[in-house]
C-alpha cells in the first residue's frame, strides 16, 4: 500500500493558491483514477482507490499547511508504511514552473509543510515536487505562495496537474524516473517545454534514501 499525500492549505480561501497544487494534484488523480469519495480521516480528507494493482490512500491534510505532518504520520503509522511507500506532493520554489521532480530524503528547503512531516515521521520519505518558481525575493516568498496562480498560469498549472494524473501510475510501482520522463513528454506533447534529456528525466538515476507558528492560519 503507498500513501499519496498532497499539501495545502484547506478552505475555498485558499484552493487555488500555488501553495495549494499538492491538493489540486490529489484531487485530478482521485477523479481520473476512480477513487472513492473524500471522507474525514486522520484530520484530514482521505481517498482510496487502486493504482494499477496497488492499493493507495489519498490524503490532503486539514491541518493547515505548518501542521501536514500530524496528518501525515498518523495515516503512515496506522498503515504501518515506511519513508519509501510516502509520496508527498507540493509546491517548490526552488524549480522552475512546469519543472517536475521526485526525490527522496533531505532538507526543507523553507516548506513548513515538509519541516512539519520530516518533525513528525522523519525526513526519508519520497517528494513529489512541482516547481512554481521563485518571486525573485526570499522576503517575498510567504505573500507570493499564498496568492492564486495568475489567469496567464493557469494553462501551464492545468497541463502539470494533468500530467502528474496521467502518470502517477509509475509512482505506484514506484518507478520515479520513468514517472518523471512521463510528466515531461506529456507536457511537451501539450505544446509546454521541451524534450527532457536523459539527465533530465531520470533515467538510470535512482534516488538515495537517505515548530509550527501561531498565526491565522495563513501558513507558508
Amino acid at each position: 500500500m503507498l500513501l499519496i499525500a498532497g499539501l495545502g492549505n484547506p478552505g475555498p480561501k485558499y484552493e487555488n493558491h500555488r501553495h495549494n497544487i499538492g491538493f489540486m494534484a490529489v484531487d485530478a488523480i482521485a477523479r481520473d483514477h476512480g477513487f472513492g469519495p473524500w471522507r474525514a480521516g486522520f484530520q484530514g480528507a482521505v481517498s482510496e482507490g487502486r493504482l494499477g494493482t496497488e492499493k493507495v490512500l489519498l490524503l490532503k491534510p486539514q491541518t493547515y499547511m505548518n501542521d501536514s505532518g500530524i496528518s501525515v504520520s498518523q495515516a503512515a503509522n496506522f498503515y504501518k508504511l515506511g519513508p519509501n511507500d510516502v509520496y508527498v506532493i507540493y509546491d517548490e520554489i526552488d524549480l522552475a514552473p512546469m519543472k517536475v521532480r521526485v526525490k527522496a530524503g533531505g532538507g526543507a528547503a523553507g516548506h513548513n509543510g515538509i519541516r512539519s512531516i520530516a518533525a513528525h515521521f522523519g525526513k526519508d520519505f519520497m517528494r513529489v515536487r512541482l516547481g512554481v518558481g521563485h518571486p525573485g525575493d526570499k522576503n517575498k516568498v510567504p505573500g507570493y505562495v499564498l496568492k492564486d496562480f495568475a489567469k496567464a498560469e493557469r494553462p501551464w498549472v492545468e497541463a502539470v496537474i494533468e500530467a502528474v494524473s496521467d502518470a502517477v501510475v509509475h509512482l505506484a510501482q514506484q518507478r520515479d524516473s520513468e514517472f518523471m520522463n512521463k510528466v515531461a513528454l506529456y507536457l511537451q506533447d501539450r505544446g509546454f517545454g521541451t524534450k527532457p534529456t536523459k539527465q533530465e528525466s531520470g533515467f538510470g538515476q535512482k534516488p538515495q534514501q537517505p515548530a509550527k507558528p501561531k498565526d491565522d492560519g495563513e501558513n507558508a
